[in-house]
């Protein structure tokens, strides 16, 4: 799904943590545990080189439990990289991050620690950041792009944490990425289509989560497809217009709304084995679209080039 929501603001975001980056001793990332994968920022990867980072799993409680320690495992591969699972209820582990962050910086020892907070719109960074403050400092929302510009926050133990807007990027080449950014809510309501997402949503119960869709709708027997998933739950919720029709609009911002919400159970919707082949994929699909785009720019040219050199045999005959 391609996404079209990024504010002006998110571009300015993107520029002013690019030049904040050769400031800060260690980068806090907040990633949502139940897409570890499509919640990292790739531009982030990229500037962050061997620099210390601590990636947090946030909304852990709303995602799968047992993938909740193999994501944890497989981000800590990298030696420069701490994951921590992490809860808004549990303000004794976040606090924890506070010696977790010390300890991820070498010969900084009573020696204020700056810190730099990122993640992706509606990620939980401002609940993180108050329980880590012990007050509430920065701004929260069940919405995303609630933190407009960046801010400074002292909390306290020797370390300033710099608090920034969350960021999406232009181009997210992963067209399942950009269903499940939009799927777990980290895209505006109004750049939505939730027939699209509710679809992708649909298709994902049925390959991951089958029974629990028979069991939250009270189904007779499991769908076999994604329109007949949303049928379903459409009819199961009165989502019908005239003749019975299925509201497909309505019943599938049902799905979409008890997929975020926790009402099919703790979901994880990608893991680091799916991660790798759809990187691969995507990498294909990526290079293959450049070729085909350098293909276009070459025939452009050379069309060009055969205008004017037509041009230049009509003057001559002239």
């Amino acid at each position: 799904m391609p996404i079209q929501w990024f504010p002006g603001h998110m571009h300015k975001a993107r520029l002013e943590i690019q030049a904040a980056l050769p400031k800060v001793d260690v980068v806090i990332e907040v990633l949502d545990a139940r897409i570890p994968y499509s919640s990292a920022n790739p531009m982030l990867a990229e500037l962050l080189g061997d620099k210390p980072c601590l990636k947090l799993l946030a909304k852990s409680d709303l995602a799968d439990e047992t993938q909740n320690k193999v994501w944890q495992d497989y981000l800590e591969r990298t030696a420069s990289v701490r994951a921590l699972v992490v809860t808004k209820e549990e303000v004794p582990t976040i606090r924890r991050l506070i010696s977790v962050a010390s300890n991820t910086v070498p010969g900084l020892k009573d020696k204020t620690i700056r810190a730099m907070i990122v993640g992706i719109p509606n990620v939980g960074k401002s609940t993180i950041i108050n329980c880590l403050a012990g007050k509430k400092i920065a701004k929260t929302g069940n919405t995303p792009a609630v933190t407009k510009q960046q801010q400074r926050v002292n909390i306290g133990d020797g370390i300033a944490l710099l608090d920034t807007p969350g960021v999406l990027w232009p181009n997210v080449h992963n067209a399942n990425s950009g269903y499940r950014l939009a799927l777990i809510g980290s895209i505006k309501e109004t750049a939505l289509d939730y027939a699209e997402v509710g679809f992708f949503g649909a298709r994902t119960m049925l390959e991951q989560y089958p029974d629990r869709l028979v069991q939250r709708y009270s189904l007779d027997s499991l769908p076999k497809t994604d329109l007949e998933v949303i049928e379903a739950i459409g009819r199961r919720r009165g989502c019908l217009g005239r003749s019975g029709v299925v509201d497909i609009d309505r019943a599938s911002r049902i799905l979409v709304t008890e997929v975020r919400s926790g009402g099919l159970g703790r979901l994880t919707l990608e893991s680091p084995t799916m991660m790798e082949q759809e990187k691969t994929q995507t990498a294909a699909e990526v290079a293959a679209k450049e070729e085909r785009s350098k293909q276009k720019d070459a025939k452009r040219k050379q069309k060009f080039r055969d205008q004017q050199r037509a041009k230049r045999n009509s003057r001559k005959m002239d």
